[in-house]
């Protein structure tokens, strides 16, 4: 079952277009379907979809898993994905972090500890225990409610929407890391 099928993930940002489908593909290239590597955006899944063939997508569009461009996904890995489409995923993932700021504030305001000695804050980039503390503080006073409150307010933490970015990038590409917060 795909995860569009799974009602997992309804919308994915397209990464790579590949018209005459995988090159490593030995079929005749009229045999061949269309074919998107994208991430989701709810989830951060990386997806190869097959395309229908009156598909019109470009890098950067968002499409639907289940709407008619898409015929069929299933699950890839960061190392399966085209050297254009990882040249895309930092862009992807910014545009999917801007679409919807506040869901990624609230990673600020909601992060919880892990274990005695591990928050999750602790698990983005540059993060120590004297900035978590200070986060953790702020937050108490007051919910963040934007990322240009919460690098107002936290001393020392620049571009809280970057290290965001940063660790979904990491949890894309490492596929042993013991925690994660973003990657489904």
């Amino acid at each position: 079952m795909s995860d569009a099928e799974s009602g997992e993930s309804s919308s994915a940002v397209v990464l790579d277009y590949l018209p005459h489908g995988r090159p490593d593909d030995d079929r005749p290239q009229y045999k061949k379907p269309s074919l998107a590597y994208t991430i989701g955006v709810e989830e951060f899944e990386l997806l190869e979809c097959v395309l229908s063939d009156d598909a019109s997508v470009s890098i950067g569009d968002t499409v639907a898993l289940d709407g008619d461009n898409v015929d069929r996904t299933r699950p890839v890995s960061y190392d399966e994905l085209t050297t254009s489409a990882r040249s895309e995923i930092e862009y992807a993932i910014e545009a999917i972090i801007d679409e919807d700021e506040q869901r990624f504030v609230e990673y600020y305001n909601d992060a919880q500890p892990i274990t005695l000695r591990l928050h999750q804050l602790n698990l983005l980039p540059g993060i120590g225990k004297k900035l978590r503390n200070n986060i953790l503080e702020e937050r108490k006073r007051e919910p963040f409610e934007s990322f240009d409150d919460l690098e107002n307010r936290v001393s020392g933490l620049h571009s809280p929407r970057e290290i965001l970015g940063e660790r979904i990038h990491e949890e894309l590409r490492e596929e042993d890391l013991k925690y994660r917060s973003f990657v489904g």
